[in-house]
This record gives structure tokens, C-alpha cells and sequence, in this order.
């Protein structure tokens, strides 16, 4: 139980700061309410359309593709850091590892998903 008491002791005091936080905030915090105030904005753009709005498929496939290559290549940078460790081994792993990104890639291109029309 030792071990456990200083994570037991941050916890009561970070939960104490929040509670400390949100209190004083709506305590002291100004209250004026106005329709102006109360309207919904996202990045200070005042909402033209419907949030029913139906997006193409195209853009989910879009932001997917960029997502999956992303994360894939986030690999590399461990690899790159323990390349020296890893030798011809790592090497020939790696090499697997980007002609199976580059035919996922060349695949999706085939297909038209990287087309933006």
C-alpha cells in the first residue's frame, strides 16, 4: 500500500484543484446571458447550414486514408532512432513494412479514393 499512497495523495489534490476551479468559476464568473451570447459558433463562425448536412463519402475516405498512412509512418521514427541495434534484421522489416504502405497506397490510388472532385 505504500506504493499506491503518493498516486492516492495527487489525486485527492488534483481533484481538489478542479473542484477548487469550476467552484470559484461559476462563483465569481460573469453571468450575463443574451441570445447573442447563447448562440452556437464554431471558430467564431456564426452557423449557416443545417448540422443535418450530409457530407460526401468521399471526404471520410479522405480523412481515413490520411489517418492509416499516418499512424503507419509514425513507425518509422522508433525504427530510425534503434536502427543501429536492429542491423540487417530491422533493415529487411522495415523494407516489408513500407512495400506493404506502398501497396496499400497504390492500391487506394488505383481505386480513385485519393481523386478530390
Amino acid at each position: 500500500m505504500d506504493t499506491f499512497f503518493p498516486i492516492f495523495v495527487i489525486s485527492i489534490m488534483v481533484l481538489a484543484v478542479v473542484g477548487l476551479m469550476l467552484g470559484l468559476s461559476s462563483w465569481i464568473g460573469p453571468k450575463s446571458h443574451n441570445p447573442a451570447k447563447d448562440q452556437p459558433f464554431e471558430c467564431g463562425v456564426d452557423p449557416i447550414s443545417s448540422p443535418k448536412e450530409i457530407f460526401s463519402v468521399k471526404f471520410y475516405t479522405v480523412a481515413q486514408l490520411f489517418i492509416i498512412f499516418d499512424i503507419e509512418l509514425i513507425f518509422l521514427f522508433p525504427w530510425a532512432v534503434r536502427f543501429k541495434k536492429l542491423g540487417l534484421f530491422g533493415l529487411f522489416e522495415m523494407g516489408f513494412f513500407l512495400i506493404i504502405v506502398i501497396i496499400g497506397l497504390i492500391y487506394a490510388w488505383k481505386e480513385g479514393m485519393l481523386e478530390w472532385e
